[in-house]
């Protein structure tokens, strides 16, 4: 089957131009509702790379994110958040871009177009065949991402893909494809519409099962998240209070003396009322 890269087609509308607010929205809006159905559809995949992570991240190694422009910074949202939200370390879950830090603000020309130092970047960790590297790429067609996903096959290293385009040059390098098939932008070629869409879904749920999996969450309350700021704090002094039914008071005490809505929970379960 030849490739077709479906996100480059032109666009299911003409004369945007031409369009009120309302219809542009209406329209955008109408185009967004394929994305859910599209990610749908390759959830068995998901699921099987969500398990293989799970295992690798459980005998210590980890995942990392890499990829150029909208992707590479998805990716990178993705797992700066990993740690205030499951209080898991930072080097657990990485997030690399084309073009290093600069280019998560600013685009840095012709990143994406290397075809070494993608791999170059990941070394620059001591991955080895512990860990997990997804490259997303739009298009499946990124020589930063591709070469680097070829470099880590040839070490034992597992790999895995988002993209959105079907039988892309990336899916046939990962050891595990996800290849969301969103079709044709809004704005012809603008990936970061629906195809980013697809992209921050899986990578939603690719991040908050594996965390789930190894028991960051309990019952449906992130009971290792990091208490950053007044609202986490409130959030887990709720938390405590439905927990184990105590007051307020009592609650945000237990909290802020063991820096963890779990360990508090634990700590006044094994001790009672007992604080220290």
């Amino acid at each position: 089957m030849s490739f077709i890269k479906t996100t480059e087609k032109s666009s299911n509308y003409n004369n945007l131009e031409l369009m009120n607010t309302h219809e542009l929205l209406t329209n955008m809006n109408q185009e967004d509702l394929s994305v859910p159905l599209a990610v749908k559809a390759v959830i068995p995949k998901i699921g099987r790379l969500v398990d293989v992570i799970t295992v690798k991240l459980n005998k210590g190694g980890r995942l990392f994110y890499m990829g150029a422009g909208t992707s590479g910074r998805l990716g990178i949202l993705d797992a700066s958040e990993c740690p205030p939200t499951f209080g898991v370390p930072h080097n657990l879950v990485i997030g690399i871009i084309a073009g290093g830090d600069t280019a998560i603000r600013k685009a840095v020309e012709f990143a994406e177009d290397s075809k070494t130092q993608g791999w170059e970047d990941l070394n620059a960790y001591n991955i080895s065949d512990k860990d997990v590297v997804i490259g997303i790429a739009a298009s499946g067609t990124t020589p930063y991402v591709i070469e680097a996903l070829i470099a880590c096959n040839s070490k034992n290293i597992t790999t895995g893909c988002i993209t959105c385009n079907e039988g892309s040059p990336l899916g046939k390098v990962s050891n595990y494809p996800i290849e969301v098939v969103v079709g044709p932008e809004f704005v012809t070629g603008s990936s970061r519409l629906k195809a980013g869409t697809a992209q921050k879904l899986v990578l939603n749920m690719i991040s908050t099962a594996t965390m789930i999996k190894l028991g960051k969450v309990k019952g449906n309350k992130m009971v290792d998240m990091q208490l950053s700021n007044d609202k986490l704090v409130e959030r887990g002094t709720n938390m405590i209070m439905a927990e184990i039914n105590v007051n307020s008071e009592t609650a945000k005490q237990l909290l802020l003396e063991h820096k963890s809505v779990r360990k508090a929970i634990e700590k006044y379960n094994t001790n009672g009322t007992k604080t220290h």
